[in-house]
């Protein structure tokens, strides 16, 4: 299991971080909000542990942009000394999915994690989902912030493959592969068929996900690359 940590107290972080790691769990550590929100959403995690008083973007802001902006949704524990119920109702209503008053139980913590994390395995395996563009593999239905996309076969086929294989390049010849397998077209047919995925995909959007990485390949991710 992939666990993500945002806490500035470095103690708290260290505990959580030494019991999970113990249990076998792959952790990722961040002190602020900013460097916490940056790895959230471009790094794959089965949960995130996230405090509510935080440097840089607080957590209700954080989770907020997470599930808003970047339409994550990796399940959230929150963690704060707060324990108000205005405070809890406040970080539900941001997305959380769960919320554990300090001091708390390490053994119940990771309990916590467990019981979210399998739930968030529960995502139909037929919607594919990068940032804000989704795609069912059942339907064919493509939405990108809500907003339908109609593509053609081609489009489709390319956008599935790139969706199947996110923030990792691709190389032109497994893109080649993927739409025509062994009888490529002999043109540069790849090309105009990204140019027209793009217009459609990421053109009319604030932010781009459809990158050429120049020498390598094409990458699907809200992070930059080499690009253009």
């Amino acid at each position: 299991m992939r666990v993500l940590i945002i806490e500035d107290n470095q103690d708290i972080a260290a505990s959580i971080y030494d019991y999970l790691e113990v249990l076998g769990y792959t952790v990722d550590a961040a002190g602020d909000g900013v460097t916490g929100l940056h790895l959230a959403v471009t790094k794959e995690y089965d949960a995130i542990i996230l405090d509510l008083s935080l440097p840089g973007i607080n957590g209700i802001d954080l989770c907020c942009r997470l599930r808003r902006d970047a339409q994550q949704l990796i399940p959230v524990l929150m963690l704060t000394a707060k324990n108000s119920v205005e405070n809890k109702l406040e970080g539900f209503r941001s997305g959380a999915d769960d919320y554990l008053t300090k001091p708390f139980s390490l053994e119940e913590l990771a309990a916590r994690v467990k019981v979210l994390s399998e739930r968030g395995n529960h995502i139909p395996a037929s919607q594919l989902l990068v940032a804000d563009l989704s795609l069912n593999t059942d339907t064919h239905e493509v939405n990108r912030a809500g907003k339908q996309i109609n593509l053609n076969p081609i489009l489709f086929r390319l956008l599935l493959y790139l969706m199947q294989n996110p923030h990792r390049v691709v190389k032109r010849k497994e893109l080649e592969y993927a739409v025509w397998q062994d009888n490529p077209p002999d043109s540069d047919a790849l090309r105009t068929h990204l140019s027209n995925l793009r217009q459609v995909v990421d053109k009319p959007f604030d932010r781009q996900l459809l990158h050429t990485v120049r020498g390598f390949g094409y990458k699907l991710t809200v992070n930059n690359a080499e690009d253009n």
